[in-house]
């Protein structure tokens, strides 16, 4: 683990009981309904396997279990302090949480039906590395689907990276009590690559039909692709 990824690791441990609140109120509501359609995106079946990396809260997960209550979920993310908040939630019994960096997946080739995630890459030190490994955990036709933030573009471009740059540290300090750690996540947010460049890692990780749809005047995006059938 880098000394970026630790520095990481240690300001969701100090985050996660203000997280899910902060998430709302700084995308007006949105947030669980994005997650939503990630786990509709990711159309996992009955008896498939779906793996959410940087699970965080859980959201992604327990919104992929309410869609289909058969299929095997397992939420991983290297914070122990996320993923104690996502254990107490109504019904995380059905989910299987466990610690994993990103970079270095635990799981067997071609494991999962399905990989999900939200707002990990721009929190990632090797981004190419970390495609590769859920390229690698996929199984053959298997979808990933992503949930990111987005550098704002255009003509409100001005106008949003200043807001973002004094409502996330002043949100971080009433409602976190840590002005430092939302101030992180305003610079990671503020300084990450657009989608486009995001959709070319993706497809150069071996991923086809990547596409993806921004939301929020364009300061959040889901994308997603699928890695190819076999021959």
């Amino acid at each position: 683990m880098t000394e970026r990824d630790s520095r990481v690791q240690g300001i969701f441990n100090r985050i996660n009981a203000s997280y899910d609140r902060i998430n709302t109120l700084m995308t007006l509501g949105r947030h669980a309904a994005w997650c939503r359609e990630v786990a509709r995106r990711a159309a996992v079946g009955p008896g498939q396997r779906l793996l959410d990396i940087a699970t965080g809260t859980g959201v992604i997960a327990l919104a992929a279990r309410r869609r289909e209550p058969r299929a095997e979920i397992v939420a991983v993310d290297f914070s122990e302090a996320m993923l104690d908040s996502a254990r107490q939630k109504p019904g995380a019994e059905t989910v299987t949480w466990e610690f994993a960096d990103a970079h270095h997946l635990g799981y067997p080739d071609e494991s999962f039906d399905a990989v999900t995630h939200g707002y990990l890459l721009r929190n990632v030190s090797d981004i190419p590395r970390v495609l590769a490994e859920q390229f690698r955990v996929l199984r053959p036709g298997g979808r990933v689907v992503v949930l990111e933030t987005a550098p704002p573009r255009g003509l409100l471009r001005l106008a949003l990276s200043a807001g973002m740059s004094v409502v996330l540290p002043l949100l971080g300090r009433v409602v976190a009590h840590d002005r430092d750690a939302y101030g992180y996540l305003k610079d990671s947010t503020l300084g990450f690559i657009p989608p486009v460049e995001v959709a070319r890692l993706m497809a150069q990780a071996g991923f086809q039909d990547v596409g993806y749809e921004t939301k929020y005047l364009g300061t959040n995006v889901i994308l997603w692709g699928r890695r190819p059938e076999v021959g």
